[in-house]
């Protein structure tokens, strides 16, 4: 597999990281990247904003899009998007993009789709329902007609704002158990992966449905579930199997998902100008939860330009890469979180190697100066072994 002679490089970013610091710009565009991935819908969140010259912590009190909704589109609708405090008020993400104009970096979209404290406190009955009955508000049920429509309408919304080059859209399927609440005290029972998905099964009225067409009686598999981690709250072994059910179960959540994502990239594809790119972040296990949302590799490279994909998880993709789609390798770049800028350059090469073609840096809002110091390093290195590599803005 041949790598690209200048992988394209993009920064994730909040609004609130630019607007307001006249510095900001000329930082972003020394640090060797193309793109920087702007926030244009996004989830709660305290933040912190080591540069900015009014303020270091910011407090994003619930799930909010970035930007003032179209009241047109919202009207009358019992779930819409609700517009940020004074973190970031009005059009804050217009106010950063026109900041980085003139820059030569292009301005994508970033879009958190079905992760929302806001939504499911509000509105209980669109959060998703484990088997013992619990509620997660943080994470909506993509099969709840109304999250669905939700969900749709507003990545077409806060994909394709003015000046936009393109988007990524996160959280495009299922959202379950893990999930950093607020004050978390969820460490005492160690969760692998197996338990983690039966504990984010979705027992909602719509899912219980949605089961029951398949063939699996939505209170026999509840039961199951409960005595499949039973062994865990025990200490006494790993989460069993659910057998027979299995399939059915997961035939569902697929399904779901996938509907999900090909009626928001259909969504943002119409409402977008030609040429506008589309990418998912994604896991190759069409089953998985959270931020990287499950999905069938060769399926969601054939619908969408593309995928934002961690390490490990690249050669999946790849495999089913078809000429002209991106898969971008999500590095983290920011030490305290886990990060490894000083490592940049090799994981770059170890990414490229894995079938990667592009790269995105998780944060350089939140990283230290030292780690952007790391990174402009690391990028000038590795254009260094690639001649061809340069900072030509690119769409």
């Amino acid at each position: 597999m041949t790598t690209p002679a200048r992988p394209r490089t993009g920064a994730f970013l909040y609004p609130w990281d630019v607007d307001g610091d006249p510095a900001a710009p000329e930082l972003l565009a020394g640090l060797g990247v193309q793109q920087v991935t702007l926030a244009a819908a996004y989830h709660s969140t305290r933040a912190l904003s080591p540069r900015h010259p009014e303020r270091r912590v910011v407090t994003a009190g619930h799930a909010a899009v970035l930007y003032p909704p179209d009241p047109d589109r919202w009207a009358g609708r019992r779930l819409a998007p609700c517009p940020a405090g004074d973190w970031a008020p009005g059009d804050a993400w217009a106010r950063a993009a026109g900041a980085l104009d003139g820059t030569g970096l292009a301005v994508h979209s970033w879009v958190v789709l079905a992760h929302n404290s806001r939504l499911g406190a509000e509105h209980p009955d669109t959060s998703v329902v484990n088997a013992h009955g619990d509620r997660y508000p943080w994470a909506p049920c993509i099969a709840h007609p109304e999250v669905r429509a939700l969900l749709v309408d507003l990545a077409a919304e806060a994909a394709v704002r003015p000046g936009a080059a393109g988007t990524e859209l996160e959280s495009c399927g299922w959202y379950g158990y893990a999930h950093l609440h607020a004050h978390d005290k969820t460490g005492g029972v160690p969760l692998d992966d197996r338990a983690q998905l039966l504990l984010s099964l979705c027992f909602c009225p719509h899912c219980r449905w949605g089961y029951a067409d398949g063939g699996a009686d939505p209170d026999a598999l509840a039961a199951a579930v409960r005595a499949a981690l039973a062994p865990v709250w025990t200490g006494t072994g790993p989460a069993g199997e659910l057998g027979d059910l299995a399939a059915p179960v997961l035939a569902w959540r697929a399904g779901t998902a996938r509907a999900l994502q090909e009626a928001a990239v259909a969504a943002v594809r119409a409402a977008a100008p030609p040429g506008f790119r589309i990418l998912l972040h994604a896991d190759p296990d069409p089953y998985r939860c959270g931020a990287d949302a499950g999905t069938d590799p060769g399926h969601v490279l054939g619908l969408a330009d593309g995928v934002v994909a961690r390490p490990g998880r690249l050669a999946a993709f790849a495999a089913h890469r078809p000429p002209g789609s991106t898969v971008a390798a999500n590095l983290s770049v920011v030490t305290g979180m886990g990060g490894a800028p000083g490592r940049l350059a090799e994981d770059a090469r170890s990414a490229l190697a894995d079938g990667a073609t592009e790269l995105r840096l998780y944060h350089a809002g939140l990283a230290s100066g030292a780690d952007l110091a790391a990174v402009r390093a690391g990028l000038a290195e590795l254009a260094a072994t690639r001649p061809e590599a340069s900072r030509t803005a690119l769409p």
